[in-house]
């Protein structure tokens, strides 16, 4: 029997050997699969690594310590140290460097709040010892410069006014200074309140990429690599839900940080309150409808010079509906001193616009704010109360909020906001910061007993 051999016509055979070298080079040496897995969000990571920065800081905390005879002050005198323990605790975060050449960078101020010594640890591995020029608990932002020979470099400034919900962003982190943390995910909503480490957060981008304490403080960045938020995880409360602070507003602060070492907020010298139904029944206001009455125009304000006058009411503000009197608190708290605003009025049944440009808090109405919102007229201390810490309260309004918590003429302002009175002075710079707030701590003292409260401001 012949054995017959199963041959390919030789043309086939050809193109088999062809489509076989093709296929070869295709998967062993052609760059082409490298770059089919290159997209948008490797591209922006890549453009802005370089300026993420580790943070790492060192805290020294001093505590006192209970001991059987700690009530005896002949042993705290001679025995000091025996009654107090210094700790040490380490702290990481992350830092997004937005001026290369001045070796600014940005980062939030709970990653560095009552550091002795940051650490700043670039892309690269280079060190740098940073130096705090500014924060602001109130937005959770900080600023920090490193000195270097050569420019630095930094992420490209974006805009966060006018993200899209649904659009892609990208948070990156640096939390160990040797590789970076990325993770991507959408802008789930813009404008969000966030209560968080004993405050409230306004105006902050929510987004679903994960954000935890190894990224905060570093960038939230869109797909054409542009810097739109800086990361916080000041809440940790839910999976799932991250939290940024918007970049529009960070420049602000960072302005403010740079020049001024703090941050003035806006002043338009308003006063307002919720409308009640027979306040809407008396101007003319359909029910329903969202504003805040003007009680008050403080004399020669912003507001005095625009023509805003008592009796009108504020629907909106830069195009932000009013809702109410802490609406209006927290739309202005967006802003600092210098920028002009639009303001939509109700007078008269009509609606009209009217500009007005920010000014900062004059000290020399703190006084007359704690009369207006508080009832309370202060002076110094007497000859005999110089050695205590606070002012004297000289007058207590009839009906006013203080009086309802029952403070009393006499009784002493030791402490406003987590800070002590050591005068009339202070209490006017510290009063000029908290001109925003709906609500005011103040620590009493009333003979040898001090208490605290928090009063509606």
């Amino acid at each position: 029997m012949r054995n017959r051999l199963f041959s390919i016509p030789k043309p086939f055979g050809i193109i088999a050997a062809v489509l076989i070298v093709i296929v070869t080079l295709f998967t062993s040496t052609c760059p082409c699969t490298a770059s089919l897995r290159r997209n948008a969000v490797v591209d922006a990571v890549e453009k802005v690594s370089p300026a993420v920065v580790n943070i790492s800081t060192t805290v020294k905390e001093t505590v006192d310590m209970n001991f059987p005879f700690s009530g005896h002050d002949f042993f705290k005198d001679f025995f000091p140290e025996l009654f107090r323990r210094e700790y040490t605790r380490s702290g990481l975060g992350s830092g997004v460097i937005i001026d290369g050449a001045a070796g600014h960078i940005v980062t939030n101020h709970h990653v560095i709040a009552k550091a002795n010594v940051i650490k700043v640890t670039t892309a690269d591995k280079r060190e740098f010892e940073g130096r705090l020029l500014g924060s602001d608990p109130r937005s959770d932002v900080a600023i920090i410069k490193v000195d270097c020979n050569d420019p630095l470099p930094e992420a490209a400034m974006g805009r966060s006014d006018d993200l899209m919900i649904g659009e892609t962003v990208i948070a990156i982190g640096s939390p160990f200074g040797l590789t970076h943390t990325v993770t991507t995910g959408v802008v789930s909503a813009v404008g969000r309140s966030v209560r968080g480490n004993g405050g409230i957060y306004r105006n902050f981008i929510q987004t679903d990429a994960s954000i935890n304490p190894g990224n905060s403080g570093g960038p939230l960045i869109t797909i054409d690599g542009g810097l739109v938020g800086i990361n916080t995880a000041i809440y940790q409360k839910a999976q799932g839900i991250g939290f940024a602070i918007p970049i529009d507003k960070v420049a602000k602060i960072v302005r403010e940080l740079v020049e001024r070492g703090e941050v003035r907020l806006a002043w338009l010298g308003l006063e307002t309150q919720d409308l009640t139904p027979p306040l809407r029944s008396y101007f003319g206001y359909p029910d329903g409808a969202r504003g805040a009455l003007i009680g008050d125009v403080v004399e020669k304000s912003p507001a005095a010079g625009a023509g805003i006058r008592r009796g009108d009411i504020l629907t909106a503000l830069n195009d932000h509906y009013i809702s109410d009197a802490q609406g209006y608190r927290d739309a202005l708290a967006e802003f600092v001193p210098g920028e002009t605003l639009k303001l939509r009025l109700f007078r008269n049944k009509k609606h009209y616009d009217v500009s007005v440009t920010t000014a900062a808090f004059p000290e020399d109405q703190a006084l007359s704010l704690l009369d207006r919102r508080l009832g309370l007229k202060v002076k110094e201390p007497h000859e005999n109360q110089r050695g205590i810490q606070g002012v004297v309260i000289e007058t207590v309004r009839q009906g006013s909020e203080s009086s309802k918590a029952g403070i009393r003429p006499g009784d002493m302002i030791i402490e406003v906001e987590g800070t002590g009175v050591t005068g009339i002075e202070k209490l006017e710079s510290i009063l000029a910061r908290s001109h925003h707030l709906n609500s005011i701590s103040l620590v009493i003292r009333r003979g040898p007993y001090a208490y605290s409260l928090t009063l509606p401001f």
